[in-house]
């Protein structure tokens, strides 16, 4: 599927639901967040994909082959480039280091804008255009940027991208490569996403925000759809997934759900583990603490710029996601990150990022503590590229 023109549509057949209140909406026009302020799940009461429908989503391509449980209308084409379809990997060096016979790598870092971030601005600007958006914003910590700069160059619209201005020199050269009007800050992406919402309102382009409009977790639940289609409908028994925003881990939660729901995957759900570093970890203090919400991490700092989110709106819905599934949240220093990073992508073969060496290093630990049987099936995600990040001895630098 190639076709990047949104044609007309025949009706929305979602809704929208608040975990948060409770709240249901329809899904017409450009929504944002539910009236309380937290994030809109959308829901899809009335479809009913069975066994006939997974047998044929192996005949179709990239991350749109599941359109049944996706964001789009009859004969509705998406905005794509072709994301999704990226490889399960088993690490067998790897896995003999850490005795753990069974360990696989999803690798997102081949999608086409070089991360996992392609798969959830690909449905929110497919579903955004098709309201008639034609001007976007978002703050980014580097990777979300260069996706919604290709994402909207695809759609023909405009964005404008506000990044920290640490983030890694290659990730903004991609965000100019593809016309995105890219705004740097001295700070956080917390502040990136302060100025972002304050254009949208100054300018009347629509906010991208991560959650604050509900198709990019979406297009991020493909990540669970393509890893049960990979393994042949049979759940892992554990997921390592590296969290900044928390939209991937989210998704994936979300997929397996209304994958078991339509008797497309039977069991229990995997135990999901958030993986943070050690300089911006709001989401492992929470767990640890057993509470509900994460406060707001104070001077946060890693060179895994993906995981330097100091206050993710979907915090609840992580920490609901790793307390279901008997999960939980593991902390790494970025030396040890950075040098996982490094020492898989010589064992493997694999380009590493920092966020995937974080999540490869924890599951060193888990193994360790005894938290992840070495007889288990772990999937561990490397969310994107390391080719976009600094050279493995300036991300040994200090801050």
């Amino acid at each position: 599927m190639t076709d990047s023109v949104v044609r007309p549509s025949e009706g929305i057949d979602w809704t929208l639901e608040c975990l948060a209140c409770g709240a249901t909406s329809t899904a017409e026009g450009l929504p944002t967040v539910c009236i309380c302020g937290q994030p809109w799940l959308v829901r899809y009461p009335d479809r009913r994909p069975g066994i006939k429908q997974r047998a044929e989503v192996r005949r179709r391509h990239s991350m749109w082959r599941f359109r049944d449980f996706l964001p789009l209308r009859p004969f509705e084409e998406p905005v794509t480039l072709g994301e999704g379809d990226t490889p399960l990997l088993r690490l067998r060096r790897t896995a003999a280091r850490l005795g753990i016979p069974n360990l696989w790598l999803k690798d997102e870092g081949c999608n086409p804008t070089g991360s996992f971030k392609a798969r959830g601005l690909s449905a929110a600007i497919t579903r955004a255009t098709a309201a008639g958006a034609n001007r976007f914003t978002l703050p980014t910590a580097g990777n979300a940027g260069i996706a919604a700069s290709a994402y909207a160059a695809r759609a023909g619209a405009e964005v404008r991208v506000f990044a920290p201005d640490t983030t890694p020199r290659t990730i903004l050269s991609q965000i100019d490569t593809f016309g995105g009007t890219l705004v740097l800050l001295d700070g956080h992406i917390g502040d990136c996403g302060k100025a972002s919402r304050a254009w949208a309102a100054e300018s009347g382009a629509f906010d991208l925000s991560t959650l604050r409009e509900p198709y990019r977790i979406e297009g991020k639940k493909t990540l669970g759809l393509e890893l049960a289609l990979q393994m042949a409908w049979k759940m892992p028994d554990v997921i390592l997934y590296p969290t900044g925003g928390g939209t991937g881990l989210i998704g994936m939660w979300k997929a397996f759900l209304e994958l078991k729901e339509h008797g497309w995957v039977e069991g229990d759900l995997p135990r999901f583990y958030s993986v943070q570093s050690t300089g911006c970890a709001p989401i492992v203090k929470a767990f640890a603490e057993g509470a509900d919400r994460a406060e707001i991490w104070a001077d946060p700092w890693t060179v895994a710029s993906g995981l330097r989110v100091p206050g993710a709106l979907g915090d609840r819905l992580m920490l609901r996601a790793l307390r279901e599934t008997g999960g939980g949240a593991v902390a790494i220093d970025d030396a040890v990150l950075v040098e996982a990073a490094e020492t898989v992508s010589r064992e493997e073969g694999v380009d590493v990022s920092p966020e995937g060496g974080a999540a490869l290093a924890a599951l060193e630990v888990l193994v360790g503590r005894g938290e992840v049987d070495r007889g288990e099936t772990a999937v561990v995600f490397n969310t994107g590229a390391g080719w976009l990040y600094r050279t493995p001895t300036e991300l040994r630098g200090k801050r």
